[in-house]
């Protein structure tokens, strides 16, 4: 069967919405599955639905990427959006036509300074991973290219000032904090380095937008199902290696000045990307609401005999539980628009009901020492310092936590704690290894030396637990309830 091309597409008989051609407005740092089914399918439907008109330049950001298949299939790949939404199984197919070409910058580093020349371009997109936004000495103004996406940038930028070019919405989706003022302050440290011009860096800083994003869609990336390959192909009439699947859900939050959303050309699309003057408080609602309901519910559940998310959602006591931490305990916390916070908390039972992902209890499970902390325990304090109560459902997840990595220890191997599962199999715990260690030295412990042990742990949490009045009793009370009557009905009591 053919390759997808636009010629092959054609013949393939698809009625949906094609750009073949259109000017090349942004350059994108990143051709990987998650940019390719989040920012570019925002853009293409842009084009669509807002008459953008225009096109992706893809930049490969390693060695080793995927530039001769994309432009061997002239920058289209088809993606499938598959979830649930309001409880309905949603499977989307779109060719995604916004993209150009794609370029190597390891042979091509000349074809990514000329486009940075060009009167088209309005954006840069970047998507490095966590460790691309980093300031390497090594990285020189003479490199063809420098070796970090931020020189890479520096030199960009460099060579669309010297040609008297505008300057351009510069948006980071790198998973870390204030990625886009990380990423300025980078390109500020090259200037220094390389001794560029004062007039340069009042350019880059004054006349671009380095724009802090939060991205959030999960991206599978590619079918591993041959048999469904094959299916597919079948049914498009043509091969696609480049296929991406991403789920229905998405939203892109955009940290920006007055008048950029206007700029930008999503809003009139209808997309659900936002700007905001601040993208903290949208960052704490994913965290503490999505992140969050994971780590509270999902070690009851395993110990409870579960192994897949989907399944809790069909569980009325796992699910109750979860949406009780969700809208009494978690959103009164939080600064956003109550309305906005229980549409997402809804989306996030959808999310979790995906029939097309088998999301892992264990896999989630990883390191929930840090992650109880980061997500929960601010949510927990927050709620304390409000209502003067301990919340239910928080207090049980902490319970619960301790119950799984404390579960009839087994031993401590290289690969992490083994404990038993109630009436069930082994599983193994993978965290830090002095908390596992620590987990170790504890396991004979009684419930109530356990929780005291845990709670004074200061590395663990940052203070003492055992100062929130009545937090240890309770926990010790449920670590009890968890390990004699099992993890379930720790849960119910919580919905009472």
């Amino acid at each position: 069967m053919a390759q997808l091309n636009y010629q092959v597409l054609r013949e393939s008989g698809y009625n949906g919405y094609v750009l073949e051609n259109a000017p090349e407005k942004v350059m994108q740092f990143g051709e990987g599955n998650f940019l390719r089914a989040f920012v570019d399918d925002f853009i293409d439907i842009a084009n669509e639905k807002a008459d953008y008109n225009g096109k992706v330049v893809l930049v490969q950001p390693i060695a080793q990427g995927l530039t001769e298949l994309i432009n061997q299939q002239e920058g289209l790949y088809t993606l499938y959006l598959r979830g649930s939404e309001n409880g309905e199984k949603v499977d989307e197919k779109r060719v995604i036509s916004c993209v150009s070409r794609c370029v190597n910058p390891y042979g091509e580093w000349d074809k990514v300074l000329e486009l940075a020349k060009s009167d088209d371009l309005e954006i840069i997109v970047s998507n490095t991973t966590e460790a691309g936004i980093v300031h390497d000495t090594e990285s020189t103004f003479d490199q063809n290219p420098p070796t970090s996406f931020p020189a890479k940038l520096t030199r960009v930028l460099y060579e669309r000032w010297k040609a008297g070019k505008k300057g351009l919405v510069i948006l980071s989706c790198e998973l870390i904090d204030n990625n886009g003022k990380e990423l300025q302050k980078c390109v500020n440290q090259y200037i220094d380095d390389w001794k560029l011009e004062d007039e340069f860096r009042a350019w880059v800083n004054d006349e671009n937008i380095f724009c802090s994003t939060l991205v959030d869609r999960i991206v599978p990336g590619r079918i591993r199902d041959a048999e469904e390959v094959k299916r597919l192909a079948e049914a498009n009439g043509y091969d696609d290696p480049l296929t991406d699947i991403g789920e229905v859900f998405g939203i892109w939050v955009i940290e920006g000045p007055d008048g950029l959303e206007d700029r930008l050309p999503f809003k009139k699309a209808g997309v659900p990307v936002i700007v905001v003057p601040d993208v903290t408080p949208y960052k704490k609602r994913k965290v503490r609401i999505l992140n969050g309901a994971h780590t509270g519910f999902v070690l009851g559940a395993y110990l409870a005999g579960f192994d897949i998310v989907r399944d809790c959602m069909h569980d009325a006591i796992v699910l109750g539980y979860m949406n009780k931490m969700l809208n009494e305990e978690v959103i009164p916390t939080l600064p956003l628009d109550k309305k906005d916070l229980e549409d997402f908390a809804r989306a996030v039972q959808d999310r979790f009901n995906n029939p097309f992902v088998n999301h892992e209890l264990m896999s989630i499970s990883l390191n929930s020492t840090s992650k109880w902390r980061a997500r929960n325990m601010p949510t927990f304090l927050d709620y304390v310092a409000a209502t003067g109560k301990l919340p239910k459902v928080l207090t049980a997840s902490f319970a619960a936590y301790i119950a799984f990595y404390s579960n009839d220890i087994q031993e401590l191997t290289d690969k992490g704690l083994v404990c038993r599962r109630p009436k069930g199999n082994n599983y193994t715990v993978s965290d830090d290894r002095w908390v596992l260690e620590f987990y170790w030295n504890h396991r004979n412990d009684s419930p109530e030396e356990l929780v005291h042990a845990v709670m004074t742990n200061t590395d663990m949490w940052g203070q003492d637990l055992t100062e929130v009045p009545g937090f240890e009793k309770e926990v010790v009370r449920i670590l009890k309830q968890i390990r004699e009557e099992g993890a379930l009905a720790a849960y119910r009591d919580c919905l009472a």
